[in-house]
């Protein structure tokens, strides 16, 4: 072979390795250069009672239908709790991927509820680097049931009632994420002139993924001493996440009766540890009504 032939067959043969280096180090560039943002910390917006920091995404619609029995302990005449029941008709939507809003009606109490949930952090890493996820929580709730003494004055506000939360969580792995939530309830009317309007808990929750499409969920509100009915115990609750497509089931076992902030977190009254334990569920159907693409 002539020596012009081999040395251009050389000289390609060494530029095209350096275009290969140049292009590996342009992708290692921006590479670093992005952001990895964390996802599907937990599988719905609700971890058992309380919410999760995920969001619906923008232009999707959140139908929740939860089910709630009595008592298990309640014995057979009730069939263990199966007898009698509470219900929650709910519907989330999300405004943007930041932000959601949702509205829902409880048997328990009459009461009509709503809320807005912005998410104020999330988790990263890559060239913007976050640890935690954060999303902040304001609800309203408006119990429609009837004054207990309707002979007296009574006010339309005092049925009114307000929870501000914060929520901190991390996903550690693909397996385990924890969350934190400082709750304050607040009540227009309380039961007494000397108790606080203000009612403070701090909650505590994560999961465990046990396969691609089911996890294991815990939740605990500690109701802070000094700001707590006397006679009400913790919210604790126990659960599995089940997602068959578009369905997000959840079957669980807690103490509280309410679903809504002020009720399960401030009003429980049941001992799970002495079996004052109920049995629900949560059916969650997405609908697109807006491409979140547009």
């Amino acid at each position: 072979m002539n020596k012009p032939i081999i040395i251009v067959i050389l000289m390609a043969g060494w530029l095209q390795a350096a275009g290969q280096n140049d292009l590996l180090d342009l992708l290692d560039k921006e590479s670093e250069a992005k952001t990895d943002y964390t996802t599907a910390t937990f599988k719905t917006t609700r971890l058992i009672n309380g919410h999760s920091i995920e969001h619906v995404a923008g232009g999707v619609l959140d139908l929740r239908i939860s089910h709630r029995f009595g008592l298990v302990n309640s014995g057979l005449y009730e069939f263990f709790g199966l007898d009698q029941a509470t219900t929650r008709i709910g519907l989330d939507y999300g405004i943007n991927n930041r932000w959601m809003v949702g509205i829902g009606r409880s048997t328990y109490e009459k009461q009509l509820d709503g809320f807005m949930k912005y998410k104020l952090l999330r988790q990263a890493s890559g060239n913007k680097n976050m640890p935690v996820t954060v999303s902040a929580l304001g609800a309203m709730v408006y119990k429609t049931q009837k004054f207990d003494n309707p002979s007296r004055e009574n006010f339309q506000s005092s049925h009114l009632y307000y929870t501000f939360q914060v929520m901190v969580a991390r996903k550690f792995n693909e397996s385990i994420s924890f969350q934190v939530m400082p709750t304050v309830n607040h009540y227009n009317l309380v039961p007494g002139t000397t108790l606080s309007n203000d009612l403070f808990a701090l909650g505590a929750g994560g999961r465990i993924k046990i396969t691609k499409r089911i996890t294991i969920n815990a939740e605990y509100y500690y109701q802070l001493p000094g700001y707590k009915f006397s006679d009400t115990q913790n919210s604790v609750g126990i659960g599995v996440d089940i997602e068959t497509g578009g369905h997000v089931f959840q079957l669980y076992f807690t103490n509280s009766t309410g679903m809504t902030e002020r009720t399960f977190i401030s009003e429980t009254t049941g001992d799970f540890l002495k079996g004052d334990v109920h049995f629900g569920f949560c059916i969650s159907r997405v609908f697109t009504l807006k491409d979140p693409r547009k």
